[in-house]
This record gives C-alpha cells, sequence and structure tokens, in this order.
C-alpha cells in the first residue's frame, strides 16, 4: 500500500467511526464540513418544541445541538453513536442537558436502535448509510421507532460526488439514491419529500421519510 493510500484509508476509518485524538478533530472538521447538510436536515423533521427526537450516528455532535435548540425545554433528544470518543465527547460537551434528562446518549447501532416502538417524533441521520451493510435492517429499526405521523431525514452525498472522493475505496459503500428509497419503501416508509443540500448536481441529498399508513 502506498503512503496516499495509507493516508486515506486512515482518514476513511476515522470517518467511519471516529477515535482517539484524530477522532476529535475529524469531530470538528465534520461538523464545519456538514454544517449546512446537518442544519437543512434538522429543519426538514420539522419538529415542534416538545417533541421526542433523535440524531442516529451524530458525529461531532452539531446535529444534537440543533435538535435540542429546536425541542426546547420540555423536549428530549437521543444521540445515537457506535464510536465512543464521540460519546465521550457529547457527554462533556452537553452535560447540563444530559443531567437535566433532555439529552439520552445511547452507544449503540442504527440496525439494533435501543428505542421503543413509536417512540420518536423525528430522527436525523447524516452521511451513516456508507457504513451500515445491512441497511435494509437499518431501515426496519427506523420504520419501528418512528411515530406514525413522524418525519425520518437521511442526509447522502451526491453518489457521483462520493465515488470520486479518495477515501470511498476504504469502506465506504455508496448507493444510489432510488436504492436508498427502495429499501425504505420496502420497510414500511414512504418518501415525502426529496432535497438538496448545497449548489449544482453534485448537491447532498435529503431524503425524508414517513410511515406508508
Amino acid at each position: 500500500m502506498s503512503f496516499r493510500s495509507w493516508v486515506n484509508a486512515g482518514l476513511a476509518a476515522q470517518l467511519g467511526r471516529p477515535a482517539g485524538l484524530r477522532g476529535r478533530v475529524v469531530a470538528i472538521l465534520l461538523n464545519r464540513s456538514n454544517a449546512g447538510l446537518i442544519a437543512r436536515a434538522a429543519e426538514a423533521a420539522a419538529v415542534q418544541p416538545g417533541a421526542v427526537v433523535a440524531d442516529l450516528g451524530f458525529g461531532g455532535g452539531l446535529g444534537l445541538s440543533l435538535l435540542l435548540d429546536r425541542v426546547g425545554a420540555q423536549g428530549q433528544v437521543h444521540g445515537v453513536e457506535l464510536s465512543t470518543t464521540m460519546l465521550s465527547r457529547a457527554a462533556r460537551r452537553f452535560r447540563r442537558e444530559v443531567v437535566a434528562g433532555r439529552l439520552h446518549l445511547h452507544s449503540a447501532s442504527m440496525t439494533q436502535l435501543p428505542l421503543a416502538d413509536r417512540s420518536l417524533d423525528g430522527v436525523i441521520t447524516n452521511n451513516t448509510l456508507y457504513f451500515i451493510p445491512e441497511l435494509d435492517q437499518a431501515f426496519r429499526e427506523l420504520a419501528r421507532v418512528l411515530s406514525l405521523p413522524g418525519r425520518a431525514v437521511v442526509g447522502i452525498g451526491d453518489p457521483q460526488m462520493m465515488a470520486e472522493m479518495p477515501t470511498t475505496p476504504y469502506g465506504f459503500k455508496i448507493r444510489p439514491v432510488e436504492e436508498v428509497v427502495s429499501v425504505a419503501s420496502s420497510a414500511g416508509l414512504r418518501l415525502a419529500d426529496h432535497q438538496r443540500a448545497g449548489e449544482g448536481e453534485r448537491a447532498a441529498h435529503l431524503l425524508v421519510f414517513g410511515h406508508t399508513s
């Protein structure tokens, strides 16, 4: 493996599951580079004050902050993450919200969510699907925890743009938008809206799902 390949493979691993000091640096970069996408996802979820919502694979934690602002003092936010580095970082950053019971942090996978059936009014998840082999199981879990009027917002990079990134060959699974929508449909979720976050043909995709019935 060349030095460049070694660097890209290491970065890809950190993007999938940030760890250690490098992971903390990646978290800062993720918050900055994905700020527009995360903000649009939080807006598209259309959650109201007092709602119970979740950010799945919250990474740097910007989504947690935005959702906490949206649900207000009477609402609750669940953050689900595999990275222990990101969980500990969020626990420190949002210590007051955790102590107050407004934020609940979970070490878990999107394929096995530690949340009750129909317990969430809204869900956001951004740039996570690339690292989930069992996409059908992830969407079944999403359908299980989402309330009947709830909205689930899935943010993904444009597949063509993602395919050209130097980190993509090292553990990323790039799926066409049509495939994501089809898998979600099989799990009982319908596409309610398809937005773009950014400018031009390579802008990120925001897929807004609700229950089919």
